[in-house]
């Protein structure tokens, strides 16, 4: 990609992500510009990653790949904004859920080559599990060089669109399910008597075996289960479903209404 330039449209923590991705692999290219409404965003983003430039949106616009790194409410007005800009030769990069690749398409006429993508955040250790769209103006030798750059960020593989929201439910979002649970697990330990990093690794072993005994094993969910007699926190199994079931499906609804 040292041919291709790059400018993300949005300067949060998803375009955060990308470039500590980008260089923890040393994957280069012949420039990145970022663009944000926010000034403080775009130079505290430059004192981390010094080799980017921040520019307007006309710049970022007409480089050979735009990302859109806004949250979906955002994306049509913006893309109003590009349609001066971008050309048939930019290919354009959404990493929100929701809004769909013919809509984009609607909107920038003149752009054929449009990739939805739904990133999750463990890409900034490069170790991300990310599901991919193409539009059909994208040819197979182009797949295979966006292919090469998101790869880069972890595991990236081709769904149809129509799935695209329901991995961002259960596989973007899923590390936030969990996160404070297992802090909160490893910090339990520290205070009964284990060593923060002794802590960490009891936590990071026995969960990693217990994700691979329900999905590799063979076993039943039930079987699984019953593994281990004394359940402390049984009680609240259902009320915790229930939780689970009433928001993320109610989030679903809304990212496909």
């Amino acid at each position: 990609m040292n041919t291709k330039s790059l400018g993300f449209i949005g300067a949060g923590r998803i375009t955060k992500i990308f470039l500590q991705a980008f260089n923890n692999k040393r994957f280069g290219f012949k420039n990145i510009v970022v663009y944000d409404i926010n000034s403080e965003i775009t130079t505290k983003l430059q004192k981390q990653f010094p080799a980017i430039e921040v520019a307007g949106l006309e710049k970022v616009s007409s480089l050979d790949i735009v990302v859109i790194a806004l949250h979906p409410p955002m994306i049509m007005e913006t893309l109003e904004k590009i349609v001066p800009y971008v050309s048939d030769k930019s290919l354009v990069l959404s990493l929100a859920p929701k809004v769909k690749i013919a809509g984009i398409a609607n909107k920038l006429n003149t752009v054929t080559k449009i990739v939805r993508l739904i990133p999750n955040a463990t890409s900034v250790i490069n170790e991300g599990y990310n599901p991919v769209s193409f539009s059909v103006g994208i040819s197979g030798n182009e797949k295979t060089e966006i292919l090469g750059m998101l790869n880069v960020l972890g595991e990236t593989f081709e769904v149809p669109e129509e799935k695209l929201e329901a991995y961002a439910i259960v596989s973007a979002m899923a590390p936030t399910y969990f996160w404070f649970q297992l802090k909160k697990l490893r910090d339990i330990g520290v205070e009964i008597g284990m060593g923060k990093e002794e802590a960490n690794l009891a936590v990071y072993k026995s969960i990693t075996a217990a994700l691979n005994t329900l999905f590799k094993s063979g076993l039943k969910s039930e079987e699984v289960f019953d593994l281990i007699p004394v359940k402390p926190i049984g009680e609240y199994e259902k009320e915790i479903e229930t939780i689970f079931d009433q928001k993320l499906k109610g989030l679903y609804s809304k990212l496909t209404s």
